[in-house]
């Protein structure tokens, strides 16, 4: 089975089911979106959907319209997953402001409850929000099975992946998604990834190609086939792992094997 392992929610679910089509692809791993770019067709409109994310990375909603935002956006994927169970799994939102107690019952109610297979995407737009993440972490100590997926690009600077390295190793039993691959600094999360056994990477997003042979080469067991659709293209991430794995053995696990693999404690086989 192909699953792409990082798709938002995309409007309409027509255009994702196409997409998913075009590229060969049986499954794919749904995460909740506040922008919509699929919906953008000049740059003015692109900004003007952009505008709510960069909003929310600058901390400029309220707690309460965050919390409120993120439950509507799990209603939505609800929608979607309910509607296509042989298409989609799915991840949900978890806010950072909640206490370790707060965040272990928003799991319990809005993860756990509705059968979604982890957390995520964080997109920490500070070092502070990186290190918020923490009590994440210790409310994941009650759902080890449960992968967290972290955003590792622009605007999440070195120090801040840094932090995210450290919680790695200090929550061993959590498996931690590094997103698109640490960005620039590819090669320390790469290196940092084969001595943590708990760590995963995503391969969307990568602006080297290279990037990607060298971490399915080096790590083929836990590098996971994405797409980050609408901002990227499932196809054309598919054939990249093609052409740069070394083997098909190799591309057979990214492009799904640990996938399953990874989701198999939340009931994917």
């Amino acid at each position: 089975m192909i699953i792409d392992s990082h798709q938002h929610l995309m409007l309409p679910t027509d255009l994702q089911l196409e997409k998913l089509t075009e590229a060969g692809v049986d499954k794919a791993i749904l995460f909740c979106s506040a922008p919509h770019p699929e919906r953008a067709s000049t740059l003015s409109e692109l900004k003007e959907e952009m505008s709510v994310l960069y909003k929310v990375l600058a901390g400029g909603n309220s707690k309460e319209a965050n919390l409120q935002r993120m439950k509507q956006n799990i209603e939505d994927l609800k929608e979607v997953l309910t509607a296509y169970p042989n298409k989609f799994y799915g991840f949900g939102s978890v806010p950072l402001e909640l206490t370790v107690a707060e965040t272990e019952k928003w799991i319990a109610e809005h993860i756990v409850a509705n059968a979604l297979k982890g957390i995520g995407e964080f997109t920490p737009g500070s070092i502070e929000q990186v290190q918020q993440l923490e009590p994440i972490f210790q409310a994941l100590r009650k759902f080890p099975y449960l992968p967290i997926w972290v955003h590792t690009f622009n605007p999440v600077t070195l120090d801040g992946i840094k932090i995210l390295m450290s919680l790695a190793k200090k929550y061993p039993k959590t498996p931690v998604i590094f997103g698109h691959l640490g960005g620039y600094h590819w090669v320390e999360v790469v290196e940092f990834a084969k001595e943590t056994k708990n760590v995963y990477l995503d391969l969307s997003g990568t602006f080297s190609s290279l990037a990607v042979k060298i971490a399915v080469t080096e790590l083929p067991d836990r590098c996971l086939f994405s797409s980050d659709a609408p901002y990227g293209e499932p196809k054309l991430n598919r054939q990249v792992i093609e052409y740069v794995s070394p083997t098909k053995e190799i591309s057979d696990k990214v492009l799904g094997g640990n996938a399953i693999r990874l989701l198999s404690n939340v009931g994917v086989q």
